[in-house]
């Protein structure tokens, strides 16, 4: 194209602008939108980057892009929504190389809009590397002191990634589309954008997760603490202003659908946030010397932009040199002598007010050093948790925690099982093995050996518990009575069943042992059944249902799972200590060879000793009292059933 004679003032009336939404990714509102070049092809061009080589190589590069931005912050400003968003706006790092750069520019073009430096942010691209770092670095730091915001886009897909995002100090980083396709599928994908996300959260960064195409990479994006989410699934880049919207319902309606929420959290963390008195960047130090002494009790103070956005913390102790030496202030008053506050501020962690405790907890640990950290609405400094208030919250977390466990055993209790199965059952992208324990024959050993030794056959099925399932992927509870609740993640349903088994057989061993010898010879005990009649009841053992929840199948409800596993169960009981009830449930992924074809919906899975029982064929239950009990949050007809007041079945 350099060979032609291009007329550029043509090409670029003959250019359009599309825009697309950056949305906020725990409320739907619309942040800011990318503009993106569109009708390069009626300038004479095949593709947008032949645009920008072929201006590039007639030095006229700089010229360009200075009527490109002319062009797209008009239509912004025609919009309606400049002075509630941002505009985003890709640079081609080769302007620096052409002869006639020079910086201020960009701040006329605003003007004559009356937009100010902050209603700009730019997006530096991976893809082509700055011929000076150095200078390119300098540059940067200077458009940042002007108040230009800074995006590093394409994250990941250059060598020099974790340099610029060292160097330039950005305020956001946008994770390129290869790292956000198919994420929910790809746990390296997975590790990979939550350690940036983690990395980016330290150094006070927001992340901007691009090419969302589907609600599955919306719901990991977010919850690995990507803060904005845009792609074609949000909205696709539109060239008329009148479909940018403010509020995005796509986004809204996973929000409101969502029931991963973190209601407990929030006002853990509400209560907690103390609001420090904001430093205007852009204050003097008399303004930051006369902040300190009219909060003599605050050791530093959060520093943010004209906007309310935080960019990090002063500290008293990095003013002492200056506050107690006898010219100290003095020397700062002194605008020549080049120190202004910018020169004082550390970086500071930030995270949503919509993140969960523990992700915000993650986040602080990362930094040893860090005195707290930020928290946002919107961008927006909302306030700040100090280390102190980090470790109420984990207290109180703790306690949380604590409350909602079995006095007996210690295991997690209904609370916790319930939110773990919600959790399961709302990301479908995971496998999931959900066992349920019931002990056979629990009540008449109790009856006739007393509660104390009832409590021994509970602790004894609990450290059974432990010895197997404590560990990574593994999640062990106690529903109450003689019921216990067991979870496998990422773990192969034959492996799982074979550690089912092993439990099943360990505590058949063990529980012999808590019978008289005359019992143990014998092999059961007499005792009455629930009707009072009396009864031969074999010895202690434990039946399980084992429901195997695939990846990638349609959406289960609490509902659907709580009556098959309580089928299952039923079916498992009529096996006492022999074997347990297994089935797959929900749009099946392919198993190994011993599976056969029972339904549409319901697989049966037979492993060695494993007897097969049909979640749809299982036996009635002669009783209410072989089903899930009424105080688990598996049961899902409590309110149909009659109350079964017995401790155990």
């Amino acid at each position: 194209m350099a060979t032609q004679n291009v007329n550029w003032e043509h090409a670029v009336a003959a250019i359009d602008y599309a825009f697309e939404p950056i949305v906020n990714a725990h409320t739907g509102v619309a942040f800011g939108f990318e503009c993106l070049l569109r009708n390069y092809n009626r300038a004479g061009f095949p593709s947008i980057q032949a645009f920008f080589d072929a201006a590039y190589q007639d030095g006229v590069l700089y010229k360009v892009d200075l009527m490109l931005r002319d062009h797209a912050i008009a239509k912004f400003v025609r919009s309606g929504l400049a002075e509630s968003t941002k505009l985003f706006y890709n640079v081609d790092n080769r302007i620096l190389e052409m002869a006639d750069y020079t910086q201020g520019n960009t701040a006329d073009i605003l003007a004559k809009y009356d937009l100010t430096p902050r209603s700009l942010c730019f997006e530096l691209s991976e893809r082509h590397e700055f011929k000076s770092i150095g200078e390119a670095m300098q540059i940067l730091k200077r458009s940042k002191a002007q108040s230009y915001n800074i995006a590093i886009d394409d994250f990941g897909t250059g060598f020099s990634g974790f340099q610029l995002l060292y160097n330039s100090e950005p305020d956001f980083i946008k994770i390129d589309r290869f790292f956000i396709s198919d994420i929910f599928t790809d746990n390296r994908k997975r590790l990979f954008v939550s350690n940036i996300v983690g990395i980016a959260h330290l150094l006070g960064i927001m992340v901007i997760a691009e090419g969302i195409e589907s609600e599955k990479e919306f719901y990991v994006c977010r919850d690995i603490g990507c803060d904005f989410v845009q792609g074609y699934y949000v909205h696709a880049p539109t060239q008329d202003i009148t479909k940018m919207l403010t509020r995005y319902e796509v986004i809204e309606m996973l929000i409101r659908k969502d029931r991963r929420k973190h209601g407990s959290d929030q006002r853990i963390i509400n209560d907690q946030i103390e609001y420090l008195p904001p430093v205007s960047v852009d204050a003097d130090m008399d303004k930051v010397f006369e902040t300190f002494r009219e909060n003599s009790n605050c050791s530093l103070f959060p520093v943010v932009t004209e906007d309310n956005r935080p960019i990090g913390i002063i500290k008293e102790a990095d003013l002492k040199e200056y506050a107690y030496s006898p010219f100290g202030r003095d020397l700062l008053r002194n605008k020549t002598s080049g120190k202004t506050l910018k020169d004082f501020v550390a970086r500071c962690p930030v995270a949503d007010i919509h993140t969960s405790a523990e992700k915000i907890l993650e986040i602080f640990s990362l930094d040893e050093n860090s005195e707290g950290i930020f928290i946002v609405d919107e961008t927006n400094y909302v306030g700040f948790l100090s280390a102190k208030s980090l470790l109420k919250v984990l207290n109180e977390k703790n306690l949380i925690y604590a409350r909602d466990q079995n006095p007996l055993t210690k295991l997690s209790g209904n609370n916790v099982i319930h939110s773990y199965v919600s959790k399961a059952l709302d990301n479908p992208d995971s496998t999931d093995i959900l066992v349920y324990f019931d002990l056979d024959n629990f009540k008449p050993f109790n009856d006739t050996y007393g509660f104390r030794e009832g409590d021994r056959v509970i602790l004894l099925f609990s450290d059974i518990l432990r010895k197997h399932l404590l560990g990574q992927n593994r999640f062990i509870g106690h529903v109450g009575g003689d019921d216990f609740f067991a979870a496998f993640t990422e773990t192969e349903f034959e492996a799982a069943l074979k550690q089912v088994e092993a439990i099943i057989a360990q505590f058949k061993r063990e529980a012999e042992s808590l019978y008289s010898p005359e019992d143990r010879a014998k092999g059961y005990i007499i005792s009455k059944d629930r009707e009072g009649n009396e009864k031969r009841f074999n010895l202690l053992t434990v039946s399980a249902a084992v429901l195997l929840i695939p990846a990638r199948r349609e959406h289960l409800s609490m509902e659907e799972m709580g009556t098959v596993l309580a089928q299952m169960k039923k079916a498992a009981k009529q096996m006492e200590g022999k074997a347990c009830a297994a089935t797959m449930y929900g749009k099946a992924l392919p198993v190994e060879s011993s599976v056969e074809n029972v339904s549409a919906e319901t697989i049966i899975v037979k492993t060695g000793a494993v007897e097969i029982a049909s979640a749809e064929n299982a036996p009635s239950p002669k009783s209410n009292r072989e089903s899930v009990p009424m105080n688990s949050p598996l049961n899902v007809n409590a309110a149909s059933q009659p109350r079964n007041t017995s401790p155990a079945t």
